[in-house]
């Protein structure tokens, strides 16, 4: 009992700084497009206490954690206004580019954190128990973020690439995913089926983390 709590508690410690990360990626990209509602809600920051979901990031990764082989979290959603954005692009545009600086963020995160832990490897000051517990509690669990988020169901970052990549023929099913979507993932995390999706991005993380312990 007493490890897994150990373990919940490093978990839960990685899951707020990568969704520090990733809703930071999300106020920047708005911001630098021109739209300053994040900076005025304080959302421009790394730090994780203004992005902290009370359930998302604390309450509902504990529970699944000791309920099962634990889930994914997520923080308070950055708001943004895309009629501020610049004319230089259409809205559509701006928003999935907002839409995707949030894995961004984790996939840089997790690339920060590799070339860290080789480096401090081959230097003699990371040790390889120290690199699989980094690995696994913040490179993996940022990987699987930046997989995750850019699904193609709204509300996550994929449906916003998937409202700017489809044709105008093509937006019913857009509307139809941004009023469904959320019951379309609640569905599919109740029938077990996420797994099953994710089953690529499963790999290529285990392909990453391998590569990254076997340079240490």
């Amino acid at each position: 009992m007493d490890e897994r709590v150990g373990q919940a508690i490093l978990f839960l410690i990685a899951l707020i700084l990568s969704v520090a990360v990733h809703e930071f990626g999300h106020a920047w990209a708005a911001n630098r497009l021109g739209d300053r509602t994040p900076r005025d809600q304080g959302r421009l920051t790394l730090n994780p206490v203004r992005h902290i979901d009370p359930i998302g990031t604390l309450a509902f990764p504990l529970i699944t954690m000791f309920m099962g082989p634990g889930m994914l979290g997520w923080g308070r959603p950055v708001e943004t206004n895309p009629y501020n954005y610049t004319r230089r692009m259409s809205q559509t545009t701006g928003s999935a580019l907002v839409a995707i600086a949030g894995p961004a963020m984790n996939l840089l995160l997790a690339a920060l954190v590799t070339v860290f832990l080789v480096l401090g490897a081959r230097f003699g000051l990371v040790t390889y128990d120290l690199a699989r517990l980094i690995s696994v509690n913040l490179v993996q669990l940022n990987l699987t973020l930046l997989f995750f988020n850019l699904l193609p169901i709204p509300p996550l970052d994929g449906g916003a690439v998937l409202a700017w990549a489809v044709p105008r023929s093509m937006q019913g099913a857009v509307d139809f995913l941004n009023r469904w979507g959320f019951m379309i993932l609640l569905g599919l995390f109740i029938l077990g089926l996420l797994p099953l999706i994710m089953i690529p991005a499963t790999y290529l993380t285990h392909m990453w983390i391998g590569a990254l312990l076997g340079a240490v």
